[in-house]
């Protein structure tokens, strides 16, 4: 006997599957990371990163308009800082006039309406490529939360809209909070990197950055001594629920692909929207791969950040996100 209930009936023309189709992306889904340089008229490519960009400021200005026409809402900067600026201390950081402070300012005078989240960490702007104060062969995280919290309230003060610390020390969420509302910046949110894994995954990024870790004597040769271990579940949980009674707005889970199982947890557990950042080894083993002829680009890009939406992901940070508008129209 055959079912009565047919499911493929849902399923015979394109038409009705897009009708009783459960996760759609649009364009207010994605956060866009643009990463910024020192100078005038340059659009410097990364070469692995390929279709991907640096931009000096008068470019970024074209760029976050492009953004705003096409329907994308929320950028969030990075910055390349000169060799010459970086110390053990992320001084450069807290220049009212550096390069993150201008991008700021520049992207809120080109479109004022654009939601512009800031990347704070001190690994940009550190001479050994870590998040932290390195000293002695450790991160040290008291001190470089404070400095951290400094550089979330220059950020404000140059107009940010949200702050996003990457860093992974302990207690940052809430010293940046307190640092913010006592300045003034009540208002100004904060996303937080509350399960961001210590993930092979990251290298182009650290290449467009050039921020990578930094091997040597007493310096650790990676991230894992505060970023989390890629085994762990349960220790995600704990690290959002932390960020959360910190006060953290807005959860972050990176990388994206491989911790869909985490992005479902967290989105199950908490109730507060949930952001995850498809990190730039995801985008890089796509467009290695098309350009092989090994994939289909489009498809296959779509359907990772399909299954990131429907894993439970209100937020996605992706370097796809100017294709995927493009090709939803």
């Amino acid at each position: 006997m055959y079912p009565i209930q047919r499911n493929r009936r849902l399923r015979k023309s394109a038409a009705l599957r897009s009708l009783v189709r459960e996760t759609t992306l649009t364009p207010q889904d994605f956060i866009v990371p643009l990463f910024v340089v020192e100078g005038e008229g340059r659009k410097e490519a990364i070469a692995s990163m390929p279709d991907y960009y640096r931009y000096s400021l008068d470019l970024l200005k074209k760029e976050v308009l492009e953004l705003w026409e096409m329907g994308l809402r929320s950028v969030l900067l990075f910055v390349k800082v000169p060799d010459g600026l970086k110390d053990n201390t992320g001084k450069a950081a807290l220049d009212a006039e550096g390069l993150m402070q201008r991008a700021i300012k520049t992207v809120k005078e080109a479109v004022p309406e654009l939601f512009v989240m800031t990347d704070v960490a001190l690994d940009p702007y550190s001479i050994y490529g870590h998040d932290g104060i390195v000293k002695d062969g450790k991160i040290l995280n008291d001190p470089s939360v404070e400095v951290l919290a400094e550089i979330a309230c220059s950020h404000a003060q140059a107009g940010v809209d949200m702050v996003a610390p990457s860093d992974m020390m302990d207690g940052r969420v809430f010293r940046i909070r307190q640092a913010l509302d006592e300045g003034g910046f009540q208002d100004t949110g904060i996303m937080s990197y509350s399960a961001k894994y210590a993930s092979a995954f990251y290298g182009p990024f650290r290449d467009a950055l050039e921020s990578a870790p930094v091997a040597g004597r007493n310096i650790p040769k990676d991230k894992a001594t505060y970023q989390m271990d890629p085994a762990n579940r349960i220790e995600a949980l704990k690290e959002t629920q932390a960020d959360i009674a910190e006060g953290a707005d807005i959860v972050m889970v990176k990388p994206g692909l491989p911790y869909l199982d985490i992005v479902r947890e967290v989105k199950d557990h908490f109730q507060v929207p949930v952001s995850v950042y498809q990190v730039s080894g995801e985008y890089a083993m796509i467009k290695a791969a098309a350009e092989k002829g090994w994939l289909d680009h489009d498809a296959v890009m779509m359907e990772q950040l399909t299954g990131i939406k429907r894993a439970g992901a209100d937020l996605i940070a992706s370097y796809f996100a100017k294709e995927v508008v493009s090709l939803l129209g």
